[in-house]
This record gives C-alpha cells, structure tokens and sequence, in this order.
C-alpha cells in the first residue's frame, strides 16, 4: 500500500469556534474550502474540518453520528517547542500539560482545541533516532 497524503478529519461540536482556533490561534494556512468544510496544512499532512457528521433525531437535537474514541490527540512537531509554548501562551493558551522530556526521548507539551482534543506539541531533540536516517 502507498500513502500519497494524509489528513486529520475533525467534526467538532462548534465549527465556527474551531475554525477561528485552528485558523487565527493556531495560525494554520487553509489548502481548501469545499462546502460544509476546510482543508488546512498541517506541517506535511492536512487536517480536515467537516460540518457532516451530526444527525438531526426527530425531537429537533442534534447528535454526533458515532462515538469519538477517547484519548484522540493531533500530533504536531514544532521545530522550537519553548518558542511554540510562548507564542500560544501570548494568544491566550494555556498548557494542559506542561512541556518536558518523555521516556521516549521527545520533548511534549499538550495544549486543547475548543471541543478538549488534546493537541500534542513535540520538539524532536537533536541525536534522536527520529533525526536519524537508519536506512542502508
């Protein structure tokens, strides 16, 4: 199987909210727009917006179509973690776990997007093996 791209696709409770975050707070560029939804970059991926998803039940609410699984998370690698952390944190955003070096040798720090999705900030240190092209 060949990947050509990829993306995240996200159907959040309040798509103008999100929009506004991940556009303005988060600074992300759009790819595209399609009706009922928004495509942005994502470093060497995409993530996706969607309005589909919800379903109208016949008393007039309005529930998701399916469950989101628990723990779901964004993983983005920034090239400076300290300078990401301030730069959010000068746009009103506020860690939900501090940055710090995990076992695994990454430095993280986790902030949220407006529905609590866990957004997983990762500087990648200089001799990790993910730096390391172990290809012969």
């Amino acid at each position: 199987m060949e990947i050509l791209s990829s993306r995240i696709l996200v159907r959040p409770r309040d798509w103008e909210v999100s929009r506004r975050f991940y556009a303005e707070t988060l600074g992300l560029a759009v790819a595209r727009e399609f009706p009922g939804g928004v495509v942005f970059f994502l470093g060497t991926g995409y993530l996706e917006l969607s309005r589909a998803g919800a379903v109208t039940t016949g008393d007039g609410e309005t529930q998701r179509s399916g469950a989101r699984p628990e723990g779901d998370a964004l993983w983005l690698q920034v090239r400076s973690l300290p300078d990401a952390v301030a730069e959010l944190g000068e746009r009103g955003v506020t860690p939900i776990r501090e940055p710090r070096r995990e076992p695994w040798g990454l430095d993280e720090c986790w902030i949220a997007d407006p529905d609590g999705r866990a957004i997983v900030l990762v500087e990648v240190p200089p001799g990790h093996p993910i730096r390391t092209d172990l290809r012969e």
